[in-house]
């Protein structure tokens, strides 16, 4: 294959994304085209290549934790833990707002998805939000806003992908999540309540203040809901269960607090949990493979090592070359979903990132915080296509409500990329980045 060859596919595949081409097609059409060109090739590749993107075990974890998240949600689990968060900041101003991103925070502890997050808290909240007077593009963005930390808090599904893609740590990434976790819930908080007070949203003044009493009544209501995330994430860091076993244990004690506990579990709401996990497995695993095919050609091409080259010949500093990254993922975040960016660049970047020593804990909790963005920025943004049919707001209005709370992100992405021990501090602590 010549150079010209990897500049003809590099570009088929991007015109394809900009045709709106499905990612799978367009990284199966783009191989192809490889496969004509480069006569050295051997037709071994397509098979070998497919079946090594889908025999890959950790993967199952992704649709459990997404069954575990559909059943919480249907299970009354949901309920109880905006209860909870609600007694604490509800009388504040965007109290409501604060509740919502508190909520998404804690829930993202389970379901590891953005618009699962969304989808879950915002369909309780956001109507609440407009029934206490907040403007329907405030609910909308809050809510958006709020489900990015979906894919920050462990376990996170585009942590998992990364973790297998840069050969790390699963567990090691999940830790590294907590503390970044917590900055943007806290930038994101305090955003909305910025928001909240130049708007005049006020707290829920229906609410009692806060008491001691009342609040420890609720928390033994919901008991069993509230250590959902303690359990799950208890049994990976404890050494009981693997990523994966976790992943089916969330699943069962999901399904033991809705039936059991709440009794608020249906039949067709297991049926839609499992769909909802099957079609997403389906449209990962056709993805991985397909850019498993992919990312074989590039590494025949040499693409990793011209693209360092290229890059190294730019700066060798790390932090520029991370500064270079972010806004080359900020763009592409506009037209590829989460899980493909990471699947696509990952193999591409982490042979460069190697030579120039970027941590690749440090590296993927930005990957995943810059993905947050991707999921706020239109044409392509889950989150607002999902906060748009709850709040009835369109796409469009929502997307310039949203600009705080991006800007909220940014600031946290440029602090982690110069103090790169918010990342990976914990991890490191703990013997876990060896």
């Amino acid at each position: 294959m010549e150079v010209s060859t990897l500049t003809v596919v590099v570009a088929s595949l991007a015109i394809l994304f900009l045709l709106g081409v499905p990612i799978f097609m367009s990284l199966a059409i783009s191989s192809a085209i490889a496969l004509v060109f480069g006569d050295y090739l051997p037709m071994s590749v397509v098979h070998n290549s497919i079946f090594d993107g889908l025999n890959i075990f950790p993967l199952l974890a992704i649709p459990c934790f997404v069954i575990a998240g559909t059943i919480m949600e249907y299970g009354n689990i949901t309920n109880q833990i905006i209860d909870v968060v609600k007694q604490l900041v509800g009388r504040m101003h965007g109290g409501l707002g604060i509740t919502t991103i508190l909520a998404c925070t804690f829930f993202a502890a389970i379901s590891g998805s953005g618009p699962g997050t969304v989808a879950a808290v915002g369909t309780l909240l956001v109507p609440a939000m407009i029934r206490a007077g907040y403007s329907k593009e405030y609910a909308g963005a809050v809510a958006s806003s709020g489900g990015t930390i979906g894919i920050l808090i462990p376990p996170s599904n585009p942590m998992i992908i990364y973790s297998i893609l840069a050969n790390v740590s699963t567990t090691a990434m999940f830790t590294a999540g907590f503390i970044p976790g917590f900055v943007v819930a806290v930038s994101m908080s305090f955003t909305a309540w910025l928001i909240a007070r130049r708007h005049g949203f006020r707290g829920d003044e229906e609410m009692p203040p806060f008491d001691l009493r009342e609040f420890l009544r609720t928390c033994r209501k919901g008991f069993f809901s509230l250590i959902t995330p303690v359990v799950i994430l208890g049994s990976i860091y404890s050494g009981l269960a693997t990523t994966v076993e976790a992943s089916v244990l969330a699943i069962v004690y999901a399904l033991f607090v809705a039936v059991v506990v709440n009794r608020a579990m249906k039949p067709i709401h297991l049926y839609k949990a499992l769909l909802e996990g099957a079609m997403l497995c389906g449209a990962i695993l056709i993805i991985v493979g397909t850019s498993t095919l992919f990312g074989k050609i590039m590494t025949y091409e040499e693409a990793p090592q011209r693209l360092a080259a290229a890059a190294l010949g730019f700066s060798r500093d790390p932090q520029v070359i991370l500064l270079l990254i972010i806004g080359v993922l900020i763009v592409l975040g506009m037209f590829m979903e989460t899980l493909s960016t990471i699947i696509v660049l990952v193999p591409v970047l982490m042979p460069m990132l190697n030579m120039v020593g970027i941590d690749p804990i440090h590296f993927g909790i930005i990957l995943v915080i810059t993905n947050e963005m991707a999921l706020l920025t239109p044409p392509l943004g889950v989150n607002l296509f999902v906060s748009s049919r709850i709040s009835k707001v369109s796409v469009e209005r929502l997307s310039v409500n949203v600009l705080p709370y991006l800007g909220a992100l940014l600031a946290v992405i440029l602090l982690i990329t110069y103090f790169p021990q918010i990342a990976t501090g914990l991890p490191d602590a703990l013997g876990m980045n060896k």
